[in-house]
């Protein structure tokens, strides 16, 4: 085993995706806790199924996947949270309208048009081994951004996730920090749909999180240990798939549920 995944590791696309996928997972489990702190966990799902759909564009125009998707989706998270705040729909509502509106759009893009090719089915799923040099590099420019965006607003961040109230009483500009991490959201699900794809992206944004809350008492440790499980979740993810040739974003996935579950008996215990 240790051979075979020695010689993997030779691959430039491996490396690529090792290196690419470890900072988008981190940068995924970062924004994880804020929406997951916030209650809006399900935004990810939503976001992601926008992705699809814009991908389902890029892909009959033959433009590049993440440029289409990125705009799209970040427009998304605008519209999200507009209708949220105009009380027109409740945000649970709001998310599964535009949800379930997206990935319809998407499936009847492609059935009248190229059917679901293989591109279509790694977004869709996940394919990071089939990252290409340029997709890899947006994605770690755009994690890396991300997180630079985290760390520098991390105590506005903080305020405003659990109180906005109380930030917007000392003179914090709530409505301007509730849309930097709209934007982070979309940008996170943009990159990690290469990664796990558009099904299965909710998962790498709230498992790290929910796990770091069972083990950790602080915000601060909360941050990091989800950052730390994120990036052991997908490592051994990745390396198992390519051990065992079986589909890399349902195992990084799975890794993560596996990791939710001992710490819900830790914390039992």
């Amino acid at each position: 085993m240790i051979g075979l995944l020695s010689e993997m590791l030779t691959y430039p696309f491996v490396i690529r995706a090792f290196v690419a996928g470890s900072i988008i997972a981190v940068c995924a489990a970062l924004i994880g806790v804020v929406i997951v702190l916030k209650r809006i966990s399900m935004i990810g799902d939503g976001l992601s199924h926008v992705g699809f759909a814009a991908l389902a564009i890029a892909s009959v125009c033959s433009l590049a996947p993440l440029y289409v998707a990125l705009p799209i989706v970040v427009l998304a998270a605008f519209l999200l949270l507009r209708l949220t705040d105009s009380k027109v729909l409740s945000g649970d509502s709001a998310t599964a309208i535009i949800s379930v509106s997206a990935l319809s759009i998407g499936v009847l893009i492609l059935s009248v048009t190229t059917g679901m090719t293989t591109d279509v089915n790694n977004y869709m799923f996940g394919s990071i081994l089939s990252m290409s040099g340029s997709d890899a590099v947006i994605g770690v420019i755009v994690s890396l951004v991300m997180i630079a965006v985290f760390v520098l607003f991390y105590n506005r961040m903080f305020a405003v996730t659990f109180d906005e109230d109380f930030a917007a009483a000392v003179g914090m500009k709530v409505d301007r920090y509730r849309m930097i991490m709209s934007v982070m959201t979309a940008a996170v699900v943009v990159v990690g749909l290469k990664i796990v794809g558009a099904m299965l992206i909710s998962g790498l944004l709230i498992f790290p999180a929910l796990s770091a809350m069972r083990i950790a008492d602080s915000y601060l440790k909360v941050t990091i240990s989800a950052a730390v499980i994120s990036l052991v979740c997908f490592i051994a993810g990745i390396t198992l798939s390519l051990v065992f040739a079986i589909p890399s974003g349902a195992t990084v996935i799975i890794c993560n549920l596996i990791v939710f579950l001992i710490t819900c008996i830790f914390k039992k215990r």
